[in-house]
């Protein structure tokens, strides 16, 4: 099974689950209960019960609860001088019983509030010794929940008879790890799921940076590569208990999941069949999972690949990439046979038609990339321009030159086209690469991808540029700020929003292209009914279209707005009016003056100056790009000034917001962030700087030793 996301094989089956919840989860460092996290634990639950799911909770917790709790009460009951005296460390059975109580009454707090029921259980290992019990176990259980009762088991330590908890690891059972898997198994679960501190089992431990998070346990390949590392700071636990219960419960045929127990809606997300955490299924040996791609190792890979990309003489990128434009030429027939079965397959789903146009690659868009890519290979070379030279000091010479990133992740939708652009201008900055496309255009992104990796030479490696083809690797891309140095989408609101809330990594990118063209009284009418039309109509799903036309109340009154309606409309634009232009001109209110229509669709507003145009766009834009026309220059000039904008025009269509049409040659994106880069981001968005400092020996010795200078010279 190729591509196989295991998740998804069994999820649509599970009724029963039984969730672990582990001491380190339940608990802060202090040793209170972390309350926080068990309100949100108690909601997904009371989510998951109303879905239907039977839900049985194994939770930890009680001894070290109870500890904190009696350590409390004797230290208010002690004496200074019993103080002083050496502290014995407190029973643990008696803890347990003080904090099983505790531990309950929050539960039974926290479901009350959610308008459900929990119960309690305790057992012991030697209950599972009684055939009897084992049956009338099963039948309260099935009771609790056919009544939608939340039963809560815990090993009753304070009456066990191991010698101690913590520290006895005889029996049927000898922890809750291995007793939720126990569970599993006698109350028929379909489902565990054990909760931990951590994201998932790790090739080593998990502090690490270079150990890697195991998506499919494979026994046979992971059980020797393994390096566990710390147990849990409070639980008898530790990671290697829940793989030894996990392999138990998964050889018996019931898949488990270690995932985070920190994380928001990790077990809602795991029954959506999302990539979270470590699976163990008697299957998973089957999968072809087993030769997944590791996130980090194409991370890294990339890295790689572009210090030996930019060890090459400008000559020699430059050469790259004229032959990556010979080979999109010559392999035009394969790129638009695959191109075409995308296209087939986006209809036949139902894409809306905006979307099904980005997809398309025609043999003219091949040959445009092609142009292009060769205007970015005859560009000065943009890495190592010396930026500025400052003489510190008589024979001391510092230089701030232009330098790569490093590792660039774009995550795009729907335009295959966005694949080329883009690593054309990663190869003339020396970047390394890593690109994720909508599956909407898994074909064309596949050839593509394979006809320009093809022309990169060996010297350099075909790693600089991974295409990532599944959706589960964006979570774990998006953690490594350590090899991945700028995320970069281009998609939906949606999209740029939920990466820009998952990563500490630098996003440059814009939600939102919301672009207002005003027309003021003082415009040429014949000028501004060009561009309106050419910036909503000329391409209505491009992030640089009209979305808002602001119109001067003087025109009103002189007929053009009526007139220029009825061009929108006879070219297929419905209408929506703001407060003061929906009663006027008889159309719909808009839902929101801050929409993004991406068709053939839009807005408009009366104003009455330009001040008033002004404080429109900076309130309800997006700071993308927003035009004027007019012939008053002094009002063009303060709006051009005023604007809080990417990019601000006059006299010209939204429309020419490109990175192409700014002669940069293509773009990765348009950018309305202010730091770094903005607007149409080409090759000098995809560098920084590196300070280079030239000496004859020179030391500092408490600045005594140099006698500072500080003149510019020319560069």
């Amino acid at each position: 099974m190729e591509n196989v996301d295991p998740c998804r094989l069994f999820v649509k089956d599970v009724k029963r689950i039984i969730i672990k919840v582990g001491t380190a989860v339940v608990t802060r460092q202090d040793g209170r209960l972390a309350v926080g996290k068990l309100g949100a634990l108690c909601e997904q639950i009371k989510e998951l019960n109303s879905l239907g799911y039977e839900i049985i909770l194994v939770s930890s917790g009680a001894v070290g609860l109870g500890r904190q709790r009696l350590r409390y009460r004797k230290l208010i009951h002690s004496s200074f001088a019993d103080l002083q005296k050496p502290q014995v460390e407190l029973d643990g059975k008696a803890c347990a019983a003080v904090g099983q109580s505790s531990l309950m009454a929050l539960y039974d707090t926290l479901f009350s509030q959610l308008d459900m029921t929990s119960a309690q259980l305790l057992v012991t290992d030697n209950d599972f010794k009684d055939k009897d019990f084992r049956k009338q176990l099963s039948e309260t259980v099935k009771s609790l929940l056919a009544l939608k009762v939340i039963p809560i088991f815990n090993e009753n330590d304070a009456v066990s008879t191991r010698k101690a908890p913590y520290e006895d690891s005889s029996g049927i059972f000898w922890d809750n790890d291995s007793l939720s898997a126990l569970l599993a198994l006698e109350l028929k679960a379909d489902l565990l799921i054990l909760l931990s501190d951590v994201d998932g089992l790790y090739s080593g431990p998990p502090s690490d940076p270079h150990s890697k998070l195991i998506h499919t346990y494979i026994k046979e390949k992971h059980q020797n590569e393994i390096t566990f590392g710390d147990k849990s700071r409070v639980g008898r636990g530790g990671m290697t208990a829940k793989v030894k219960a996990s392999i138990h419960a998964a050889e018996a045929g019931i898949p488990v999941i270690i995932t985070s127990g920190y994380t928001a809606e990790n077990i809602i997300r795991v029954l959506q069949g999302q990539r979270i955490g470590t699976l163990f299924h008697k299957d998973a040996h089957k999968w072809a999972i087993l030769k997944e791609i590791d996130a980090r190792e194409m991370a890294v890979s990339a890295r790689d690949c572009s210090r030996q990309l930019q060890a090459l003489s400008s000559e020699e990128r430059k050469q790259i990439l004229l032959r990556i434009a010979d080979a999109l030429e010559a392999h035009q027939k394969e790129i638009r046979i695959e191109n075409e079965a995308d296209v087939a397959a986006a209809q036949e789903a139902g894409y809306e038609k905006s979307l099904v146009a980005r997809l398309v690659l025609k043999n003219e868009k091949v040959a445009s990339l092609a142009k292009n890519i060769r205007i970015i290979a005859n560009m000065e070379d943009p890495i190592g321009r010396v930026l500025k030279r400052t003489e510190l000091a008589e024979g001391l010479i510092l230089e701030k030159t232009s330098s790569p990133l490093g590792v660039l992740l774009i995550v795009f939708e729907s335009r295959p086209d966005a694949l080329v652009q883009i690593a054309s201008l990663a190869i003339r900055s020396g970047n390394g690469l890593l690109l994720k496309g909508g599956k909407e255009a898994k074909r064309s992104n596949a050839i593509l991808h394979k006809v320009i990796t093809e022309a990169i030479p060996d010297a350099v490696g075909a790693k600089l540029i991974g295409l990532v083809t599944s959706r589960a690797e964006i979570p774990e891309l998006l953690k490594l700020d350590d090899v991945i140095d700028l995320v970069i989408p281009r998609g939906s609101n949606k999209l740029v929003s939920q990466i820009k809330s998952s990563t500490k990594i630098p996003v440059l990118g814009h939600a939102d292209g919301i672009c207002h063209v005003y027309i003021d009284k003082s415009a040429n009418l014949d000028v501004a009914q060009r561009i309106v039309l050419d910036a909503k109509i000329d391409y209505p799903a491009g992030c640089n279209a009209m979305e808002t036309l602001l119109v001067h109340s003087d025109l009103v009154e002189k007929g053009w707005l009526d007139n220029i309606i009825a061009d929108l409309r006879t070219e297929g634009v419905t209408l929506y009016g703001g407060p003061k232009a929906s009663p006027m001109l008889n159309i719909p209110l808009a839902h929101s003056l801050h929409h993004e229509y991406n068709s053939l669709a839009c807005t408009v507003e009366i104003v009455d100056e330009v001040h008033a145009a002004i404080d429109h766009i900076n309130l309800h834009g997006s700071a993308h790009t927003d035009a004027i026309v007019a012939e008053d220059l002094q009002v063009a000039d303060v709006f051009l000034r005023q604007v809080d904008s990417a990019a601000v025009f006059h006299n010209a269509s939204t429309r020419f917001s490109d990175g192409a049409r700014f002669g940069l040659g293509a773009e990765v994106g348009i950018s309305t962030s202010r730091i770094h880069a903005r607007g149409p981001v080409g090759v000098d968005g995809l560098l920084t700087t590196k300070w280079i400092l030239k000496g004859s020996g020179q030391i500092v010795d408490g600045d005594k030793a140099v006698m500072y200078t500080h003149r510019e010279l020319a560069v």
